[in-house]
Parts: structure tokens; sequence; C-alpha cells
């Protein structure tokens, strides 16, 4: 018998197509005639008055790199360690050489029930030299032990540096939390796989299997272009939105969650405590090409509370809202930096169009989640469904507010 070998990228590669089609073949909402998921834009939903970059999307800041690697394997009752599984992990990269040359960064808790290691060596340095990996609750150490793996191998010439960035949000209602199915591989596929453009969103990387709204969420994400007038600069949000309850969901204005109140995910209690009682938790990763202190990105990563807000979220005592901030604005040299760094920083006269288009591509982000993401089955048959858009139709147009519905 013939010995096969396979490169652990190649391996990590074929991963992620295969778990990327199983994603695919989740079924529609019953009652609703299958069609292909869009984006906010494409139902007529614009938020705020910025103009998004060409892909409206955190890649439109220039050098940044986005990439996903999903996991979807089985189906039927939870068996600990075998499945299902519904989960994966999303990777955000500054600039493709992260590990010899760090930005500028901050971060911002709204609500700590949740984490994001690395958080106290970014706000000591003011720097972030590490890409952002987002995956589930469980999956952090795995994922963190990744990165230090993947430096090791992909950049042996960095010395220094094992304090990565990985952040969570909980999945336990569709996935095998608790088996820990997120290996090293995923995390070199996320990695390599990263890339600029268009940025894959809903159920994929780390937002595979999680809830919004008791809708089916995951990652989202868009961008605002700023007028020549107010810098020319470019502001991008990728969120992993896994919040709220659904009487709390807004949609440009409307109350679509009272409008909605049936199609509720049928998840099992968790720890005794029913999954509507439970807001979860979201990962807001914002980015900009103004060239920012790090103070003045963490008053930008406040500004995201605002846009979750404009979505409905009220921060819930078990949300776990946490916000990382950078710009690519200024190059800090890693190996042999001088002693002394010139840098350009806007002054504090001109950062607030940087405060509103933070608002406005945290508020869209989340909508681009909820509107890309698919509905989706899991452990113990639980299924969590992806917001119809007839229904919400019906409802932006009960408040003239009238949508696209693709197909009509």
């Amino acid at each position: 018998m013939r010995r096969m070998t396979i490169s652990l990228s190649a391996l990590a590669v074929i991963v992620f197509s295969a778990a990327a089609a199983g994603d695919r073949m989740q079924s529609p909402s019953p009652g609703t005639a299958p069609s292909p998921r869009v984006r906010a834009r494409d139902l007529g939903i614009a938020v705020g008055i910025y103009p998004p970059g060409p892909a409206n999307a955190i890649t439109d800041v220039t050098g940044v790199l986005v990439g996903h690697s999903t996991i979807v394997r089985g189906s039927g009752a939870l068996k600990v360690g075998e499945g299902p599984v519904r989960t994966g992990v999303t990777a955000v990269l500054p600039r493709k050489d992260v590990w010899f040359n760090a930005v500028f960064a901050a971060t911002h808790t709204l609500n700590g029930d949740g984490e994001m290691t690395g958080v106290h060596w970014i706000r000591d340095l003011e720097t972030l030299a590490h890409p952002v990996l987002i995956t589930n609750t469980a999956s952090v150490g795995a994922v963190h032990d990744a990165a230090i793996a993947y430096m090791n191998v992909r950049h042996p010439n960095r010395s220094w540096g094992f304090l990565p960035v990985v952040a969570e949000t909980w999945d336990g209602r569709l996935n095998d939390i608790r088996g820990r199915h997120v290996r090293e591989e995923h995390v070199f596929a996320a990695l390599d796989g990263a890339k600029g453009g268009a940025v894959a969103e809903g159920n994929v990387g780390g937002g595979t299997g999680m809830v919004c709204y008791s809708f089916k969420g995951g990652i989202g994400t868009s961008s605002r272009h700023l007028p020549s007038e107010a810098g020319g600069y470019t502001v991008g949000v990728l969120v992993q939105a896994n919040f709220g309850r659904r009487d709390q969901l807004v949609v440009d204005g409307v109350p679509v969650g009272r409008e909605i109140p049936d199609l509720r995910a049928t998840v099992a209690a968790r720890d005794g405590v029913g999954a509507e009682a439970r807001e979860g938790s979201v990962i807001v990763v914002i980015a900009t090409d103004a060239p920012l202190s790090s103070r003045q990105l963490e008053r930008m990563a406040r500004r995201a509370s605002l846009g979750l807000a404009r979505t409905g979220s009220v921060s819930g005592n078990s949300s776990g809202d946490i916000f990382v901030a950078f710009s690519t604005g200024n190059v800090i040299p890693l190996e042999k930096p001088p002693r002394t760094l010139q840098v350009s920083l806007l002054s504090t006269d001109n950062v607030e169009p940087l405060f509103r288009a933070v608002v406005e591509t945290t508020e869209e982000a989340v909508l681009n989640a909820l509107t890309a993401a698919e509905t989706m089955t899991g452990v113990n048959g639980n299924t969590v469904y992806g917001l119809p858009y007839d229904r919400l139709a019906q409802a932006m147009a009960k408040y003239g507010r009238p949508i696209k519905v693709p197909g009509r």
C-alpha cells in the first residue's frame, strides 16, 4: 500500500474546502423557497451617510487580510468529542508582515463575560504585532497554541512575542463545543488563506455556529470611505455576532425583532438557563488607515458600542462585548527598532468623522452577518433560522421602509 504525505498547509486547505462545502448544504427556513443569501445593501438597507469602500469590508483598509477555516461535520445527537461540529476560526491580519512590523492598536471592553488574549500587552505597548484570531470559547487555548506554532513554522526568524490575540464567542447551541474540534491545521488554513477583497460572511470561520438576536448570526463586515474634506480615510469593521434577544433586534430603525416573534431557535437550555435568557457575545475588529495613536484608537473602539446599540443591543450581563482597533497609518518595526520613531498622527480636532464611520460600519457589519447567514441545524437537531427576507420585507414596509427581496 502506497503511503501519502501531505504538508500541513495543504491539509489545512483540504479541511477548509470540505467544511465550506458542507456549510452550504444547510436547509432554508421552513415555508420559504431557497434563495441566495445576500448582504444588507443588496436588500436596499443602507445605513449611515458615508459610502462604503469597494468591497464594503474591513479589507478595504489597504493591507488588511481576512481568512476563514470552517468545520461542518456530522448530524444528530451530541456525542462529546465526535460532534456534530459547527465551528471554525477567522483570522484578521493588519498587515501581511505583522510579525515583523506592528501597528498602533487599542482595546475596549463594553461587557466582560468573554475573552480576548493579549489585551494587556496591547494596552501597555500600544501596538498589535499579531493577527487577530476569532473562534469559539472552548478553543481559545488550541488556537493560541496553534498561533505560536504558525509563527515558529512560517516565521522562524521572529525571536519574540508569544502572546497571540485570540478572541471567542460561545457556539454551544449548534456545535459540540466541549469536543474542542478546532485544530492546528484549521488555524494554519485561516492564516495561509487570508486575503484582501470580498470577505465571506455568515456561517463561516469562527462565526459558523453563532446565533444573533435568535436568528442565525456569524461573521459580518462593512467599511466606510470618508470624503476628501474629512481626510479621505477608510474605516473597516469585522464582527463575530453571537448576541442579542429577539425582541431587541432593530434594522435601520425598524423593530424587526418584535415583528417576527416566531421562527425561534430550537435549542435546549444551557446550564439550566434557556438560550433566550442569555444575550451572548460579540467580537468587533476595527481597522483604519487614518494615522491614529493608541489613545485615539481606544476612543474609536468605544464608539463601536453605539453601532451595536443601533441594532438593538443593550450589552447584557452575560454578554462578552470586546473590541480591538488598529491603524495601518504608521509602521512600528519590531526587528532592530530605532531609538526614536517618526510617526504621523491625526490631530484630535479631526477624529470625529472616524467616530461616525465606526458606528455606521459596526451597525452594517451586524446586519450583514444576519442577512448572509443561512439556517443551520446542529447538535441534537437544534435549529437556528436565517433571517427570512420575506418577513423582513413585511416588517420594513409596515414602517414605510420598503426593501428588495431577491428573486422578486
